[in-house]
């Protein structure tokens, strides 16, 4: 089998109203479609997510100009030799951002085509399913014109009643606002429900503590990003303050970017976006040295369905830490926030079962099927 086409798509579509987080304000959702075709007309999907302010165009060029002439013509078996060569191809102006970026959505496309060859799903070709469904969390709360904490109130409600047991607020508005707003949302929803919340690296260490002193009676589960990634020195001074725990990862690429944080104990919680951090081969490697390190993780998902999709069969294979009779399960972060093609695109398959729980898709690669005129609809360059 040879790779015979390699299709880029960028999606992007403005949303209803304008939302607000901690760095800045979401007008549209993007992503870049990856679309892997070979000679024996198996088709690959794969994803690089685009982040709130993140537009489409750089990772189509990557992938594009850079990485469709190393692809053409090659075994999609040969995955790991194909993310060692991209990725040594882009090393002089990438090691991170949008050159890896670009590289996880082809990875993921490799895996598909793959699992799609030999009728697996892509977790029983990774190392098998230490489980067949997961937890989700709600991630929403970004904040529109108008913004009251009474509706987050109602939005947390909204969660709890259609069947999340756990949900993240957005924060990184203001060291007194976060404060207030956290407490507010707990006093509201009582003590059951499992509380996070994600500052998007608003903050510096000063700031960030005086939240979570301040906070530590609400019992958030972890606080997401309250600093840059750069500001290694600054998450060690956190790590240990509260018994919430402390995660990040997001803007973090790849072994290498990760392997300073995983060695030092940095975190508590590490957050690798499949469709940022490497992709799916890239991400096993991160969970090898996590695992060594007897640190958890719990992946970012943010992007459309095939990212969601990816993301499963990746924490499908993600082994607790450590493993023991009553293990801490990794929870899949569930995006609830306006996405004009996320679930459209996968014809609506990954969805909450009636006990709360997302099941791992065990059809042949990463386990679900894309809708191309959802693409057409939203390809800027149709």
């Amino acid at each position: 089998m040879k790779i015979r086409d390699v299709i880029t798509y960028a999606l992007q579509e403005t949303l209803d109203q304008a939302a607000a987080y901690g760095n800045g304000l979401i007008t549209e959702r993007s992503s870049v479609i990856v679309k892997i075709v070979t000679d024996e007309g198996i088709i690959g999907w794969g994803e690089s997510m685009c982040h709130g302010t993140q537009p489409p165009e750089p990772a189509k060029a990557v992938i594009d100009s850079w990485l469709r002439p190393v692809l053409i013509g090659r075994d999609p078996f040969d995955v790991e030799v194909l993310w060692e060569e991209m990725y040594n191809l882009t090393r002089q102006v990438g090691q991170g951002g949008i050159a890896v970026n670009a590289i996880s959505g082809v990875d993921i496309a490799l895996w598909d085509i793959i699992g799609k060859a030999v009728g697996k799903p892509v977790h029983k070709l990774i190392g098998g399913a230490f489980r067949t469904e997961v937890q989700p969390y709600a991630t929403g709360f970004y904040r529109k014109e108008g913004f009251q904490y009474q509706d987050a109130a109602e939005e947390a409600f909204g969660y709890l009643e259609s069947g999340f047991r756990a949900f993240k607020l957005a924060v990184g508005f203001g060291v007194k606002e976060d404060i207030d707003f956290i407490h507010y949302v707990r006093n509201t929803v009582g003590k059951e429900p499992v509380m996070m919340a994600d500052a998007n690296c608003a903050y510096n260490a000063g700031s960030a503590r005086r939240i979570l002193l301040e906070t530590a009676d609400a019992r958030l589960n972890f606080f997401e990003e309250p600093l840059p990634p750069e500001d290694i020195e600054g998450y060690k001074e956190l790590k240990s303050l509260t018994p919430t725990y402390i995660a990040s990862g997001e803007n973090t690429f790849g072994k290498m970017g990760f392997r300073t944080w995983i060695s030092q104990h940095v975190l508590d919680i590490l957050q690798p976006e499949v469709c940022s951090c490497g992709g799916i081969t890239e991400l096993k490697k991160v969970a090898g040295m996590a695992q060594a390190y007897n640190v958890m993780m719990i992946p970012h998902v943010w992007g459309s369905g095939i990212g969601q999709a990816a993301s499963l069969q990746f924490i499908a294979s993600l082994p607790p830490a450590p493993m023991c009779l009553t293990p801490a399960e990794p929870m899949i972060e569930f995006d609830k926030s306006e996405h004009p093609f996320r679930s459209d695109l996968i014809y609506g398959k990954i969805r909450m079962e009636e006990n709360g729980m997302i099941r791992i898709p065990d059809a042949p690669g990463i386990g679900v099927e894309v809708d191309e005129k959802i693409i057409q609809r939203f390809h800027k360059y149709s």
